[in-house]
């Protein structure tokens, strides 16, 4: 069993060296073991959510002057009484702190252990326990959004209207069991069937949205590639505005792949500059490039076909989108080097020229719109988490289970079976049904001192 008699302390900021550092306790002697070692206000006398200044004391040494912040519980993150300490931000000082917070009592906490006190003490429900590692991990406006909507309870709401309207007809139909020998129906199957039809479309459209719920959470893969001298390396460059890829006219400079960052509207897209693709080399090291570009192309959420105009023939552009298609690849076909001639190949294509940076925006847009296709709303909720979306795919399979056991007018029993197992699912992702192991595996990917 859980317990919450210990009081846990860690720092709750990144390691190094900054101008602020925090360590954070939680439980029944917080405030207590604060009191040993913090010199200034007694703060076991003092009002909740209030800010003392003082030192940090070993005895006689001052270790730091420190803010000191109080929250006494419930009215706190966790539930439990609260102290953070606001050092200056030397890991020696974060460390010498937190060294005598444990020297007067409190234990180390492990990872996500905060959070999971907040959840155990009805603080927040699992799902926005979840958002709180999402927001932290968040690296672009849309990972925010989505995290930001989860712990401010968007996804919680929607998931306990379905579950109080499922909660009512199982009661209604359980009723029914109890009465079976009088051939009485409180449950109206009229009404339960439009109900399973609402909850349907719902769990369908979350399940939906889990696609581009993993697009904004762990960004889009990107592969650039084409022929050697396409002008790969100049469009990662145009595309990041600054030099990152070596440059030159002799074909075959890439080697090797490289990978960078780009953030297009809120969207992370990871660009993998690739080696050229040739069929014959006798370059040993080049063959190995080529290779592991097919690698990353197999890999890559979308394809840059980067082509030159100058030197492409339309058999070949057609071959290369032959092969994309067969393969059920999504991909754009990008004509370079527009500045030196304006050679076209069709409506499907997009014109460039990644030495004069021309028509980059609309290279960028056009990433943009082929991945997210308008999907993105600040008002619904987006499914960003792979345990919510197995247990939604459960829920509905639930749900097409009791449809199927009506139409074919099964008995009550084994309906209510069904009814307790979509339920059951719905549970798990707010937590309402879960175990100890499953608990600690959640929050044990949580920093420490969260």
């Amino acid at each position: 069993m859980y317990s919450f008699n210990e009081t846990i302390a860690a720092i709750a900021t990144p390691p190094g060296e900054g101008a602020i550092g925090i360590i954070r306790l939680s439980g029944k002697d917080a405030i207590s073991i604060a009191d040993k070692i913090f010199s200034g206000k007694k703060l076991s006398e003092q009002k909740s959510h209030t800010i003392h200044f003082g030192k940090i004391t070993d005895g006689k040494d001052v270790i730091d002057e420190v803010v000191v912040s109080l929250y006494k519980g419930p009215k706190s993150y966790t539930g439990e009484d609260v102290i953070e300490i606001s050092c200056h931000g030397s890991q020696y000082v974060l460390e010498k702190v937190l060294a005598l917070c444990l020297q007067n009592g409190a234990n180390v906490a492990k990872a996500g252990e905060f959070t999971q006190r907040a959840f155990l003490n009805n603080k927040m429900d699992l799902t926005q326990a979840e958002a709180v590692a999402d927001l932290i991990a968040s690296q672009s406006s849309s990972a925010h959004n989505a995290a930001i909507h989860n712990l401010r309870g968007g996804f919680s709401d929607e998931l306990k209207d379905l579950r109080e309207q499922l909660i009512q007809f199982s009661a209604l139909l359980e009723l029914e069991l109890d009465f079976s020998e009088e051939d009485v129906e409180f449950a109206d199957r009229t009404r339960f069937y439009e109900l399973i039809a609402v909850l349907t479309d719902t769990t369908q459209r979350l399940i939906d949205s889990f696609s581009l719920g993993n697009v904004i959470k762990k960004g889009v893969s990107v592969a650039i590639v084409g022929k050697p001298n396409a002008g790969k390396s100049t469009l990662l460059n145009a595309l990041l505005n600054e030099d990152r890829a070596i440059v030159s006219d002799i074909a075959g400079t890439t080697r090797d792949s490289i990978e960078e960052v780009l953030n297009i509207n809120g969207i992370l897209f990871r660009l993998i500059d690739t080696a050229g693709i040739r069929e014959h080399t006798s370059d040993i090291v080049e063959t190995m490039g080529v290779q592991r570009s097919r690698d990353i192309m197999k890999r890559a959420d979308i394809i840059v076909y980067l082509f030159d105009v100058n030197e492409e023939s339309a058999n070949d552009l057609q071959k290369q989108k032959d092969v994309f298609e067969q393969e059920g690849a999504k991909y754009l076909l990008v004509g370079n080097k527009t500045d030196i001639t304006n050679s076209r190949f069709g409506d499907d294509v997009l014109y460039i020229s990644a030495k004069s940076k021309e028509n980059i925006q609309d290279l960028k847009q056009a990433l943009y719109d082929n991945v997210i296709e308008g999907k993105i709303s600040t008002e619904g909720t987006i499914v960003t988490n792979a345990r919510h979306h197995a247990s939604l795919q459960e829920v509905n399979k639930s749900l097409k289970d009791i449809k199927t056991g009506m139409d074919n007018n099964i008995s009550g029993d084994l309906i209510a079976l069904d009814l307790r197992r979509c339920l059951h699912y719905l549970g798990e992702i707010t937590g309402q049904v879960t175990t100890e192991d499953k608990l600690d595996y959640i929050f044990s990917k949580f920093c420490i001192g969260k």
